[in-house]
């Protein structure tokens, strides 16, 4: 029957099938006999089906090795994400005070430059009076020298 399994057109059993006994007896693989094996050939697995059970195990094996990676990497990163959230909804709120403060700081800027400019515009109006005012007192000491100037001639007369 060994000889028989490689050039047999039915595929090797499923590992769960090579691993499970039937104790009834097992038609052979030959197609030109329709005759019942005894139960005691039918326990001893071909070394192919053997081969193959090991590597289903290894790969399974494998496969459960490769879904614990996988949940630990999500959970990282899961936490990774939780984290960063965190950060930005932090950094966002900070952001939110540094504005805050910013725009009360350029209300009073601007409060402060709008008094400036009243001040200045107030100075430039009390200036223009000053300054006819000044016309006046620079006429009054032209007089004043022409009057000085007089008075001396006729003080030093010869």
């Amino acid at each position: 029957m060994e000889a028989d399994a490689p050039s047999s057109p039915n595929p090797p059993p499923a590992p769960e099938e090579a691993s499970q006994e039937d104790p009834s007896p097992v038609r052979s693989s030959s197609s030109s006999s329709s005759s019942f094996v005894s139960a005691p050939a039918a326990k001893e697995a071909p070394p192919e089906a053997r081969k193959v059970a090991a590597a289903m195990e290894a790969v399974e094996r494998d496969a459960v090795a490769i879904a614990e990676s996988y949940a630990s990497l999500f959970a990282s990163l899961r936490i990774a994400l939780s984290n960063v959230t965190t950060t930005s909804a932090d950094n966002m709120e900070c952001l939110g005070e540094v504005v805050g403060r910013l725009q009360e700081s350029a209300l009073e800027a601007s409060s402060k430059g709008n008094k400036y400019i009243h001040s200045c515009l107030r100075l430039n109006e009390e200036m223009r009076g000053l300054e006819s005012l000044s016309i006046q007192i620079k006429i009054m000491r032209k007089n004043i020298d022409s009057l000085d100037l007089a008075v001396d001639r006729l003080l030093h007369l010869p």
